[in-house]
């Protein structure tokens, strides 16, 4: 697989990130800094994001139907777009291309590289979606007081393939993924009550405590992420999550398929709150 790295300076990693606007963030990723983004801009949205060829749009946009907790769309950019909607707002600023701290793209569903810059793998008939990321509702948990180990950690969320299958949707089809978050027993409610405000970005867990109910046989080892950090009394949560995607391009082995790297999210300049409902 080929990382193709670039070899300029990349830019320093700020002092704090969740004080950045959107554009700012994005502008870093643009000029080479490469990190997970969870915590980063609060109060904006973060998305997943896959680029599918055309001929495969319509089956992509059925398999998000028909599996919205995984797959909720936020926006879709048609086929020769790499700008626009919730991606540089009115500004029509940023691009699809550049704009995301870590690429990943496929071939025939293997992982041929791993790159800060799609540009060089990009074609023009490529539709793509973004999906809701959980991470857009880990401010509120911090703000309800609800623990994010991996942010103070500095680590990548972990993420699990689970047992799980998705409705398949013409050619496509693949396994739940999901993310997790060790929760304080006595806040578990607390973290299902603010998460399931926010469905639009994959909303309430889909599973709380013992991982086998899911088919996960070993929570320190992620299929994506970092292993997690568990404190004494911790209870694993988990939410489904927008890599199901990734996991469905590699079992469905489309042509080409381009993703960002799990935990290396899109940040648009969508605020959070616009995804809350009472």
């Amino acid at each position: 697989m080929s990382t193709n790295l670039s070899t300029h300076q990349a830019p320093s990693l700020p002092e704090d990130p969740a004080a950045l606007s959107p554009g700012d963030a994005r502008r870093l990723f643009a000029a080479g800094l490469s990190v997970p983004t969870s915590g980063w801009c609060a109060g904006y949205a973060q998305a997943n994001v896959i680029a599918v060829p055309k001929a495969l749009a319509f089956d992509m946009l059925l398999f998000a139907q028909r599996n919205p907790k995984p797959c909720p769309i936020l926006d879709v950019l048609d086929s020769g777009e790499v700008r626009g909607g919730v991606l540089g707002g009115k500004s029509g600023a940023g691009d699809i291309r550049t704009d995301v701290p870590l690429y990943r793209v496929y071939e025939r569903g293997e992982l041929v590289a791993e790159v800060p810059d799609a540009t060089g793998h990009w074609r023009e008939d490529l539709v793509t979606f973004l999906v809701g990321c959980s991470f857009t509702f880990e401010h509120p948990l911090l703000e309800a007081g609800v623990p994010v180990r991996h942010i103070d950690a500095g680590r990548n969320v972990p993420m699990y393939v689970t047992s799980r299958r998705c409705r398949s949707a013409g050619a496509l089809g693949g396994p739940l993924v999901v993310s997790m978050r060790a929760i304080p027993a006595a806040q578990v409610a607390d973290a299902v009550r603010v998460s399931s405000r926010y469905p639009a970005v994959h909303g309430a867990p889909v599973h709380v405590g013992d991982p086998g109910g899911l088919g996960i046989s070993d929570l320190d080892a992620p299929e994506f992420g970092d292993p997690p950090v568990l404190e004494p009394g911790d209870v694993p949560v988990f939410w489904a999550c927008g890599v199901t995607p990734q996991a469905m391009v590699m079992e469905s082995r489309p042509e080409i398929a381009i993703t960002h790297s799990p935990g290396h999210m899109l940040v648009t300049d969508a605020r959070d709150s616009g995804y809350a409902v009472p």
